[in-house]
């Protein structure tokens, strides 16, 4: 396959980015998303000129790190990473934009790569349950009801990889937000912080510049894990809830 390629090339967060074209051959179809442009690289770097800067880890679907938005589509045309996306999902001479993602929170820390440390920052604001001290308690000593198991397995599948935000008109973290809440608060776990967590978490969220959701359902089409939409209105009534209970 011969593909061109329209890359955004931005130096850091300050300086100003444009896209560049690349022509790349030789591609094949059961190649990966990143191993088409591992070989841009390697193309560059013969020809002594800077790589493209693009994020990854796993490279399995799992981390979530090899976030690119893909002729305007979060991870690309289809629902699954970037990473796990293969080159036969193109044809032959097509012209493919390759960005990072858009969002106000998300500064470009040079050309593909985002910092999503604003996500951690999230969670570190109620992501966390209550440890007892003392002796370790023994195994299914707290039994989980297998519906709030079930529910806290589908909103744990959210690897914060930030599509949902990429793919926001609003640049919201809504989805990511809720995952998370979710996550923990159906937990016995989980429960003690509760009604602190939502509030705090919510609120991180919003001082760290993401913008309003307006349930408009990018967010969740883009999520490569399938996280559903109906999991913001969970968080909303929870948010509800310790508004009444706890005192700011």
């Amino acid at each position: 396959m011969k593909l061109n390629l329209r890359v955004w090339r931005q130096k850091n967060a300050d300086a100003p980015g444009a896209m560049a074209t690349y022509e790349v051959d030789g591609i094949s179809p059961d190649m990966s998303f990143l191993e088409m442009l591992d070989t841009l690289n390697e193309d560059l770097i013969l020809r002594g000129e800077e790589p493209v800067a693009f994020d990854h880890d796993c490279r399995e679907g799992i981390c979530g790190a090899c976030s690119l938005v893909i002729n305007g589509d979060a991870h690309g045309p289809e629902r699954t990473t970037t990473c796990q996306l293969h080159m036969r999902s193109f044809q032959d001479g097509d012209t493919i934009d390759v960005e990072p993602w858009r969002a106000a929170a998300f500064p470009v820390v040079r050309d593909l790569v985002v910092d999503r440390t604003a996500f951690d920052r999230i969670i570190q604001a109620g992501g966390y349950i209550s440890a007892p001290t003392g002796s370790a308690p023994e195994a299914h000593a707290t039994p989980v009801p297998k519906p709030d198991a079930d529910l806290a397995f589908e909103h744990a599948e959210c690897i914060g990889c930030g599509a949902c935000v990429a793919a926001c008109p609003n640049g919201s973290a809504m989805l990511f937000t809720s995952a998370k809440i979710n996550h923990l608060n159906v937990l016995p776990q989980g429960a003690p912080e509760r009604e602190t967590r939502v509030l705090d978490m919510v609120a991180a969220m919003d001082e760290e510049g993401f913008g309003g959701c307006t349930l408009t359902g990018e967010c969740a089409t883009a999520c490569p894990k399938g996280i559903p939409l109906p999991s913001i209105a969970a968080m909303n009534r929870e948010w509800l809830r310790a508004n009444r209970k706890v005192k700011r």
